[in-house]
Parts: structure tokens; sequence; C-alpha cells
């Protein structure tokens, strides 16, 4: 019987996996992190395979606030290092991958007026290192009075309201980047494959030769590789003692978790930043994806879930602290869908009490081991495509690769189109297969076209691939994702060459995934 397009897809992956003697580079890691280095390598010229246990972003690289920011907060507290880096990356994201990246204007509502000179004299300097009036600048930062305040923020509490700032970054859709960067990798030479885990390294006389691999239907590759990098975020710790049992953890992962509100409570095309919350953080109101996005929050966790939970009081503390600033603040049943990650941050074995974050680093190290495992720990979304340069410049190094420059500065990924469409490019493909327009379900925009395209060109083999991280239905309206459910399966078998059970599986996987978001 012949493969169904998807499928022959995903067999023609596998062949090209079982039949390369060998790689440059096997990249651990279907994260920011790991699609950045496979990208940068593949760009260089390097024959280049990325492996992910999972699906691409599923773990915290799907769970970001969609900001593409250089970090008020870093600023506050003096890491202008960071800062000036993280808003240079944000200028070529915009340039690079102007379909799912997009400027979003803050407003920082102020009760006392010495706030508002205080927040004016900070939002300046980050200004002035966001490259105001070059290319990394969007727009100049600028003082509000208090009608401009409520018009920016009509459901703002007016009570005391001195006026406030209004500053701008970039906000987008952290998974759907993420695909295109997999894409990306593909469109160079590349091979990225999903479902395909590291089951063991291969070390050889001391020195790391290559991993061997287990792809979901149960196929098991012994893979030789030049230079293999770790890019597993929070879970990196274990691949460094596979390579070297006894060394010691380098990461103190924290969690936070977000919530899913009807746009209503926070109506207009501005967010708002809560600029100092109880713990010492910021928090955001972000309009995003037609709802209302408020996060987050930062504990320190000791286990790593792969599907975190909010941990006891994180939902209040945001609904708290929410309630502070609006007028008709949400309650627990207002929200629509809720949902955690975990943050890979440096700082392993320091002795940090539960729940101290502010000491633990935001940077990232690159480490290389007595074995050659290149590992890249800690860093976040916007500096994904910096932090992987300097990775695949340090395994090229290990690997004795002739050196080629970095080419990603300017690259721009699979699908980049001005506009807002998430899809960018692809449109077309996408509006050329059966279902185009026809969508699923009342309040959502996912298209039957647009599952059929997730399985025939996103990689996606099963309804949380589709309904989490092709479309966001899952993170923007639980209760809606678990009652498109049952379409995108049936497509997805279509798709797939599947038959009623895999359907029946899948639908109650599904159902127990979302009732974890909050599906009533």
């Amino acid at each position: 019987m012949a493969l169904t397009p998807a499928a022959a897809s995903r067999a023609a992956a596998l062949a090209r996996l079982a039949e390369t003697p060998e790689w440059d580079m096997l990249v651990i890691g279907g994260g920011a992190t790991g699609l950045g280095c496979a990208v940068d390598a593949a760009a260089r010229g390097y024959k280049v395979l990325l492996v992910e246990a999972q699906d691409f972003a599923k773990g915290t690289s799907s769970r970001a606030t969609k900001l593409v920011h250089g970090g008020v907060r870093y600023l506050a507290q003096g890491n202008l290092p960071l800062v000036r880096e993280a808003l240079a990356e944000r200028a070529r994201l915009l340039a690079n991958a102007p379909h799912l990246v997009h400027p979003l204007r803050f407003v920082v509502p102020s009760y006392r007026r010495r706030d508002t000179a205080l927040l004016a004299v900070g939002l300046g300097a980050y200004d002035l290192l966001g490259g105001f009036g070059s290319q990394g600048g969007i727009a100049r930062s600028r003082v509000l009075d208090v009608a401009q305040t409520r018009a920016a923020l009509p459901t703002v509490k007016t009570a005391g309201l001195r006026g406030g700032i209004a500053y701008w970054d970039a906000q987008f859709d952290d998974a759907r980047l993420a695909l295109a960067l997999a894409r990306t990798v593909e469109d160079l030479g590349g091979l990225a494959l999903n479902y395909c885990a590291l089951a063991d390294l291969l070390v050889e006389g001391g020195r790391l030769r290559g991993a061997v691999l287990q792809e979901a239907g149960g196929r098991v590759f012994r893979v030789a590789a030049r230079v293999v990098i770790n890019a597993t975020g929070v879970w990196a710790d274990s691949v460094r003692r596979l390579a070297q049992p006894a060394t010691p953890p380098l990461l103190r992962p924290s969690q936070g978790i977000h919530l899913m509100v009807d746009r209503g409570f926070l109506p207009g095309t501005d967010a708002l930043l809560v600029p100092r919350t109880a713990d010492g953080r910021v928090l955001f109101m972000i309009p995003w994806q037609g709802r209302l996005l408020l996060g987050t929050t930062d504990s320190l966790r000791a286990d790593l879930p792969l599907e975190p939970q909010a941990l006891p009081g994180e939902v209040d503390f945001v609904l708290d602290t929410a309630a502070a600033y609006l007028e008709r603040p949400p309650r627990r049943q207002d929200v629509l869908s809720q949902f955690a990650g975990l943050r890979p941050l440096i700082g392993g074995g320091m002795g940090k009490e539960a729940g101290a974050t502010g000491g633990l680093s935001r940077e990232h190290l690159i480490e290389v081991s007595a074995t050659g495992l290149v590992s890249v720990l800690g860093g976040k979304w916007t500096t994904y495509r910096h932090m992987a340069e300097e990775a695949v410049d340090r395994a090229l190094a290990v690997a004795g690769l002739p050196r080629r420059a970095a080419a990603t500065a300017t690259l721009r990924l699979h699908g980049a189109r001005e506009g807002d469409d998430p899809y960018g490019s692809d449109r077309e493909a996408v509006e050329a297969l059966p279902g185009a327009g026809r969508r699923l379900l009342e309040g959502l925009t996912l298209t039957e076209a647009e599952v059929r395209h997730a399985a025939r060109a996103e990689y996606a083999l099963s309804v949380e691939d589709v309904l989490a991280r092709r479309h966001r239905a899952l993170f923007i309206d639980a209760r809606l994702a678990l009652q498109a459910a049952p379409a995108v399966a049936a497509l997805l078998a279509e798709e797939l060459g599947r038959d009623g059970d895999w359907v029946a599986a899948q639908l109650r996987v599904f159902a127990a995934l979302a009732q974890g978001y909050g599906a009533r």
C-alpha cells in the first residue's frame, strides 16, 4: 500500500539518517538553542543532524512569554551587556522573521510622579541600548499623561493614576518560530527529526564519537559525528552525565506560569507592564492571538516534568497582581488556559534557597567536557542566534573542522515575508490543499488545510503537535482545543495513514493533556 505524502516524508528522513555514514555535527535538542545551532552550522555548509526526543519546542521553547526583548528587569539590575546583546538580536529577528516577530508597544501606568521620572530615565537608556534612530531601534519611549494612559489601557485602575510611560519591544509566536528554524535547517540541506531520542552517547578512546538514537517507531540508529552539541535546555545536565557520570550539575531550573483570559479584560493593542511585583519581578499583560496573556512567575523546582503544572499559589499570585492594576480583574473562572514552562538558569550547586532566583544567571554558558561534548546551557529565546553562533564556533574547534564564517545575522528564516500571517510565504501552499478556508470550529482560526499542511510539511505526528504548537489552540483556550481534537485526529489519521484505534488513543491522550491546561 502506497504511503501518504506525510508518511513518505518521514520515511525519507529516516532513510537519510540510516544511510549517512558520518555527520559533521549532531545537535541534541529541538528547542530554540538546538534549532539555532543546527541553522547556524547548516548555513556555514556543514553536514548537520538535529534530533529531538519529543516535538520541536515541546518544552520550554513553546511556553515563553512570547516576547523578543532586552529585558527591562535586567536593565534595572544593571546588566547592560545582556540587555544590549538582546536588543541587537531583537533587531535581527524583526528583520529575519517578519511574519512571526512584530513590534509591540508597552505602557507602564504610574501612580506616583517620582516613579514616572525614574521610568523615563530607565527607558531612555533602553532606547539608547536598542539603537534608537538606527537599524536596531523600533520607536522612542515617551511619557503619557493620564488621558493618554487611559486611552492606551482602557481598563486600567484610575484611582491615583498620574500618567504612564510607553516604550516598544517585540512579540512573537515561539513555537512557530521554532518550526521556521526547523524548516530552515531543511532548506539549508540539514536534517531535523522530531520524536527521535538520544539513547546513549558513543565514547571511544576517551572521545565522543557519536550517539545511539531511538525513533518513536522503535528503530535504533548508531550515528557517527565529528562533534556533538548538547542543547537540551533544562535537561542538559542529564546529557552531560552521559558523557561524564560524575560531573556536577550546572543548572538550577525555575518555573514560570502564564494565564490566558479574554481580551476584554484589557482591550486595545497595547500591553501593560507591572514594573515591580511583590516578589520583585515584572509582570506582563499582553494581547496575543486574540486573547490576553498574563505572566509570569519565577519559582525554583527540584524536578523536571515534561508537562509542568502551576505550583500552589502561582495562579493566585498572577491574578492578584493583575487585580491591583485593572478595574475589572479576571478571576480563576475566567482563565481560558494556563501553562507552565521551565527555565534553564545557570546556578547548580549554588545553594540558593527555594524560590530565590534573583541571583541565578539569565545568561548562557558553553562547556566542553573532557570527552568533547559541547553543552550550551542557560540563555533565553531572544538571544538564541547569538548563543548558537558561539556554540558552533566552539564545536568546530573541538571537531577540528575548517572554520567558516557565521552567516545567520542576516539570514531570513523559512517563510519570511512582511505581514502578520504566521505561515508567511507558505500561505499559498496551504491554500492549495483540500479544506482551505474551512474552519474546524467556531472560535478558532484553524482550518482543515492547515492541519493537512502541519502533517505534510511541518513534522506534526499527533493531535497535540497540531493543537499546541502548529496552531496555538491549547494555549489560547483549552476547552476549544479539546472540542477541535476529534476533527484534527480524523484529518491526521487520513494524512498519516492511521486507523480508528490510533484516533481513539490520540483523543484519550489529548483529553488528559487539555485537562492540565484547564479544559472543563
